[in-house]
């Protein structure tokens, strides 16, 4: 079963390789990614997000879900030397990190009724057991100057990937440290067990420049893949084990 929905502006997939895993529970895997669009988009007047900055909402009356999300950014904040700030210029934006963490929540919901599934939520993905075939998820890593192309290919069995750059979305991700342009790198790949951790600290290794390739190097139980603005491609120590065989 596959099902692609446009959700929190961006392409939401689901597919299970089970036989026995019916519509009912994709459809409230669905319904709960749209319930985390309306309380969290930044364009959306009514959600959580933009009555705190309206002043709307105050922290005495934030739901404990809210809690929580703001607990793992300021957790990611200080993991990351400030380079991951939900706060810019006194505006909240949480984007960066409830999508990794609505991924993680909707794939323990999946794992209920499903071994073998994958979901992706704007290119970040979490799969479990086998796909149809019976082997791994295979999962394509975009060029980031040509996105019809796919130049790395990692098999998942558990596991997460997500990526950071600027080849969809353009200059999204900003140093908090000083504000300046992030032009050095364009695509910055994390692989990890989880997407709720592989998402966080790839959003903050892309601000490092650089920097960020040996920052997820230092990191237990991650791998990264990075491509520079000159398309050179910059692997940490252990991500060819992730790397799909070719036959």
């Amino acid at each position: 079963m596959k099902r692609t929905e446009q959700i929190m502006g961006m392409p939401i997939t689901v597919i299970c390789a089970d036989d026995q895993v019916d519509e009912t529970a994709v459809e409230e895997v669905f319904g709960f990614f749209r319930q985390i669009d309306t309380r969290y988009s930044p364009y959306i007047d009514t959600s959580d997000v933009e009555k705190i900055n309206r002043g709307e909402l105050i922290a005495e009356h934030y739901s404990q879900e809210l809690r929580t999300i703001l607990e793992l950014a300021e957790s990611t904040k200080h993991q990351t030397n400030g380079y991951f700030d939900v706060w810019h210029n006194g505006v909240f934006d949480p984007s960066g990190i409830v999508k990794g963490w609505a991924i993680q929540q909707a794939a323990a919901l999946l794992a209920g009724h499903s071994r073998n599934f994958y979901i992706e939520a704007g290119g970040d993905i979490q799969a479990q057991g086998y796909s149809e075939s019976g082997k791994p998820w295979q999962i394509g890593v975009r060029n980031p100057f040509d996105r019809k192309q796919t130049i790395a290919i990692i098999a998942l069995d558990h596991g997460a990937i997500a990526t950071s750059g600027t080849a969809i979305r353009g200059q999204h991700i900003y140093n908090p440290h000083d504000e300046s342009p992030l032009d050095d790198i364009v695509s910055l790949s994390v692989v990890g067990e989880r997407i709720e951790d592989a998402d966080r600290f790839a959003t903050a290794a892309f601000a490092m420049g650089r920097k960020g390739i040996d920052f997820i190097e230092s990191l237990p139980g991650f791998e990264g893949y990075m491509v520079d603005k000159n398309k050179t491609v910059t692997e940490t120590s252990g991500w060819q084990k992730y790397e799909a065989k070719q036959s």
